[in-house]
């Protein structure tokens, strides 16, 4: 992965920093120290950072709440 993955992955999870349990913390702050020290992160660490994504900040299929409204009958005038 590139820089510019890397670092859209850290502002990503930025949000998610206080729902980390203890180890996803402390490999989370390693993660990010490594970044700000504009060092490229090798596979089994973009890896990690790569697992906090999917597990926090999963895109979820959005509800349809068409059912819930009822729509005016074509037929009728």
């Amino acid at each position: 992965m590139t820089y510019r993955d890397q670092k859209r992955l850290f502002e990503i999870l930025k949000r998610y920093e206080n729902k980390f349990d203890g180890k996803e913390r402390q490999d989370y702050t390693m993660l990010k120290k490594r970044h700000k020290d504009e060092e490229d992160l090798d596979r089994l660490s973009m890896g990690r950072l790569e697992a906090l994504h999917e597990k926090y900040h999963a895109n979820r299929v959005k509800p349809n709440y068409d059912n819930f409204f009822k729509k005016p009958d074509e037929d009728k005038e």
